[in-house]
């Protein structure tokens, strides 16, 4: 188990028993998380299929392939949202993809941009990467902010990169390079 400590958060890589706290906050910000993302089938969001996307996170984990961690403010065992570095490439290109979703209930109120914060950081002094990426909606401000804030820069706009809820959706790619962040 990896954990990353910050100000107010603690981020631990999910195991098999967070299954049910996991399908929990997937149920609670169903419809939240539905505006960005694609609306699931039903059983997506049951502990079984939750337990199964956390066995497979743990093999890519042993393989260096990814981190999904869970986010939990420090003294707390609610699980306020998850974070992953995935896609993880080695060269020649040394990169990975970030991704992250936070409880309604906890938006607003920095924890994004802090874990986020503290995810490039494992990533580039643990991981060794040299470069992160994020896609990011147009339509979402508060996670433009978060990757703005944690120092992403946009590099473009993806047309029509994902297909979610019946619709064509294009969005921007953000990086951070390794140089810009120890600069």
């Amino acid at each position: 188990m990896i954990k990353l400590e910050s100000d107010r958060l603690l981020l631990r890589t999910l195991v098999e028993s967070d299954a049910k706290n996991l399908a929990d906050l997937m149920r609670r910000n169903k419809y939240f998380w539905s505006i960005h993302e694609p609306l699931h089938e039903d059983e997506f969001y049951t502990e079984e299929a939750q337990f199964k996307k956390i066995l497979e996170s743990m093999h890519l984990l042993r393989a260096n392939r990814e981190y999904s961690f869970g986010i939990y403010e420090k003294g707390s065992n609610y699980l306020i949202g998850h974070i992953s570095l995935y896609a993880i490439k080695r060269l020649p290109y040394n990169s990975a993809f970030i991704g992250y979703s936070i409880d309604e209930n906890y938006t607003r109120k920095g924890f994004a941009t802090e874990a986020v914060k503290q995810v490039v950081e494992f990533a580039f002094q643990n991981v060794q990467l040299h470069r992160i990426e994020a896609y990011v909606s147009p339509k979402n401000d508060g996670s433009i902010k978060v990757l703005e804030n944690a120092h992403f820069v946009r590099e473009g706009l993806l047309r029509e990169l994902l297909y979610i809820n019946g619709r064509w959706e294009d969005h921007y790619l953000y990086s951070l390079l390794r140089y810009d962040y120890y600069s």
